[in-house]
């Protein structure tokens, strides 16, 4: 339930900081789209990126339609890879850690609302991948989890939650199928 007095017209957007100023925000913008063009090479994307302050970590591979809302906000381990289509939303840090595979379409989004706030205010909070990670095509890892080394989480899986070391986190639908075999 919202607050029965909700009126996003008194949204402040109080205690997120995007970090930079308008002016590297608005270069950001106007290079963000054009850098995940099919044809970009991924090294390019890495040096660009790195240029706008994310720690990127050697042998990263970052496939083209990835969207990265502000790279000063992000830190990839080596050999990690991103897929195409991800959406790495990060109002706030994000880490990915070394050996990582962020598949096709996945969304990480450290970002959210207070739901019970009248103006909606930011609920945000950083979204930390250990080491040898597994983030399957679809999955949408959210605001504040942090997801323990060699864990999985399956395709179409939404994380809400912690995940333990070595942990699989499967749909709710996946999770029926597998207990019932």
């Amino acid at each position: 339930m919202t607050h029965p007095d909700m009126n996003l017209g008194r949204f402040g957007g109080a205690g997120y900081n995007k970090g930079r100023s308008v002016f590297i925000q608005a270069v950001w913008m106007a290079v963000r789209t054009p850098l995940s063009l099919w044809w970009v090479p991924s090294g390019i994307r890495v040096r660009v990126l790195r240029a706008f302050g994310a720690e990127i970590g050697t042998g990263v591979l970052i496939r083209h339609d990835v969207r990265i809302h502000w790279p000063w906000k992000l830190s990839v381990g080596n050999n990690s890879w991103i897929g195409e289509g991800a959406w790495i939303l990060n109002l706030e840090p994000v880490r990915i850690g070394h050996d990582c595979c962020v598949s096709q379409q996945a969304l990480l989004c450290s970002g959210s609302h207070q739901r019970r706030s009248s103006s909606f205010e930011f609920d945000n909070a950083p979204i930390s991948i250990g080491d040898r990670v597994w983030i399957a095509t679809r999955s949408i890892v959210l605001r504040g989890v942090t997801i323990g080394d060699n864990a999985v989480v399956g395709a179409n899986t939404v994380v809400s939650r912690d995940v333990e070391p070595s942990g699989l986190v499967l749909p709710v639908a996946a999770e029926r199928q597998s207990a019932a075999s």
